[in-house]
């Protein structure tokens, strides 16, 4: 262990260092101050003040600022050298919040003073601009006690005069806030409203009649086919004079077609029929037939219009034609087309159309076996049509219809020896009918003639009725009648031929919304040329269809057919009745 000692002059030196550290702080306490005085930064400070801030024993943080109102000194607290109170330079008071500061409140002193000694005026509030402001603006000490109250509360516009509107107008310089959308919007509640419709019935349409075919769409066209088998018992398989009865296997096909077009429109039906026996007369037939129409608008009040018709079908035992011995008769085929064109001045309306029409038969079977040609039967009829009319109202536009034509035969001489082929020459007078969709069509009736090459055959002359209605009634119900007048030739020697007049007046009626009946009359009364003969077949028809859903319902139809006739052995009755289903699209 060593035995030295620190030497006391180190001591003193360090006793020195502290004492410095000590009185530094005392120091720039009072020296910077002094200095800043000489420096010019604030006016002559006493040197009694600066003594009273270093001997006076008060805490800094209990110090008071040149600000503050002078505290009222506590005798049992102060010590040293009393300190001089403060005293203001001004007589009066120094408000704490200048006038023009942002936290100035204009409520609470209205007298205020700017800095240049004038009236400041006091800022407007601003207007409420949502419903609830508005409520508690408009009052608070009286709040609604419903809820009815409150929602008139709310959407209630403080009352202002106009004046004070249109300052604030002037004065806005900002986006003013909008208001609420319920705060425009009347929220009662009407006790008597009804509720709103379920979402599933928005944008419904009604149908006028559910159970009908829905369609399918094939390009720009609507196609709705059906299908109809059942089991027919008639009286008269073949409608002949000693017909007999059979249960037949009968199955018909249909198409209909419509187009879906903005400015044209076109139509297609088309149907084919099969019967076969189950029991009774042998039968074995099958039926054919399509029809359409195509109407083009052209422009300029130009319409351009297609038909074309289409037929094929065993011929009946009440043809003129008479064939001896037949088992089984020639088929029958029957082709039509037309083009027309019409055109509009004012009122005025002229048209002109062309007609084709082509029959051509089938071979007929004899008992014997035998076959026999009815190729001399085959003509083409082609004739041309003009028509001129006046509109006297929307409804009702009368016209007349000239028409000239050539009949001519496939066989220009007949086995017997004539020259079937014929001039033909006819005018009509009608007039067509547009009330909408309650009623509608044309209706003419006017004289024909057709002239036959050979002059020992009598012309074949007669008057025509041709009709095509519409009518409604009322909803549910449609009423149609057709008519039309057709020359009939034959090969009978030294006979000319007939004139067939055929009518129907058929009534369709929705008995309910799955129950459609339809009830039909016709007849048809044959005029024989160059001799006293005539016959008349008078028919009724009626069926019900029971809809199960829009694609299947079952069908019933009965039928019954009488012909009379002034030629011997010619007279026949036929009844039948059906019951089938049917399907549709």
């Amino acid at each position: 262990m060593s035995g030295d000692r620190p030497v006391p002059q180190k001591r003193a030196e360090t006793a020195l260092f502290r004492a410095a550290l000590l009185a530094a702080p005392l120091f720039c306490a009072g020296a910077l101050p002094t200095m800043a005085q000489e420096a010019g930064l604030r006016g002559a400070v006493a040197e009694a003040n600066v003594n009273d801030d270093l001997l006076s024993r008060v805490p800094l943080a209990d110090r008071r600022t040149a600000l503050e109102a002078p505290a009222q000194p506590q005798a049992a607290e102060q010590t040293g050298i009393p300190t001089p109170t403060y005293q203001p330079a001004s007589e009066e008071p120094v408000a704490e919040t200048p006038e023009d500061s942002l936290f100035a409140d204009p409520e609470d002193d209205q007298d205020a003073q700017s800095t240049f000694g004038e009236p400041v005026e006091p800022v407007r509030p601003r207007r409420p601009s949502t419903a609830a402001e508005r409520a508690t603006a408009a009052g608070r000490d009286s709040e609604p006690e419903t809820a009815a109250e409150r929602n008139r509360a709310a959407t209630a516009e403080p009352t202002r005069s106009e004046a004070e509107q249109d300052e604030d107008d002037t004065l806005t310089t900002g986006t003013v806030r909008a208001g609420t959308v319920d705060s425009e919007a009347d929220i009662r509640v009407d006790p008597r409203a009804e509720p709103e419709a379920p979402i599933e019935g928005i944008d419904r349409i009604e149908e006028e009649n559910p159970y009908e075919a829905i369609g399918i769409r094939a390009g720009s066209f609507i196609l709705r086919p059906s299908i109809e088998s059942g089991v027919t018992y008639t009286t008269n398989a073949d409608y002949s004079p000693n017909g007999e009865d059979a249960f037949l296997s009968e199955t018909t096909l249909r198409l209909n077609a419509v187009s879906d077009w903005a400015l044209h429109s076109a139509r297609l039906d088309s149907y084919g029929i099969f019967r076969r026996t189950i029991s009774g007369a042998e039968v074995k037939e099958t039926q054919a037939g399509a029809n359409g129409e195509l109407q083009l608008d052209l422009g300029h009040d130009y319409r351009a219009t297609g038909t074309f018709e289409y037929e094929r079908r065993p011929e009946t035992a009440e043809s003129p034609v008479e064939i001896v011995g037949v088992a089984t008769r020639p088929l029958r085929q029957t082709l039509n087309g037309s083009l027309g064109l019409s055109k509009e001045f004012g009122k005025a309306r002229f048209g002109v159309t062309g007609r084709v029409e082509r029959d051509w038969y089938g071979d007929a079977t004899l008992t014997n076996g035998d076959i026999l040609s009815q190729e001399d039967r085959n003509s083409t009829l082609a004739t041309v049509a003009l028509r001129g009319g006046y509109e006297i109202s929307p409804a009702l536009t009368p016209f007349v219809e000239f028409e000239y034509g050539r009949r001519m035969m496939d066989v220009e001489v007949d086995p017997s020896g004539f020259e079937r082929s014929a001039t033909r020459l006819a005018a009509r007078a009608g007039v067509e009918l547009d009330m909408g969709e309650k009623f509608g069509g044309e209706i003419s009736g006017g004289w024909l003639r057709e002239t036959l090459d050979d002059s020992r055959l009598e012309p074949i002359s007669g008057a025509t009725v041709e009709a095509d209605l519409r009518w409604s009634p009322f909803r549910g119900t449609t009423v149609a009648l057709n008519g039309s007048t057709t020359v009939e030739g034959t090969t009978t020697a030294g006979e000319s031929g007939s004139i067939l007049y055929d009518g129907r007046l058929s009534i369709d009626r929705q008995l309910r919304a799955n129950l459609t009946g339809t009830l039909a009359f016709g007849a048809r009364y044959r005029d024989y040329v160059g001799i006293d003969a005539h016959d008349l077949t008078l028919i009724a028809e009626g069926s019900l269809t029971w809809w199960l859903n829009r694609y299947a319902g079952v069908t019933a139809r009965a039928r019954h057919e009488t012909l009379k006739s002034s030629l011997p052995d010619r007279d026949s009755k036929t009844s039948s009745i059906f019951l089938g289903l049917k399907v549709q699209r």
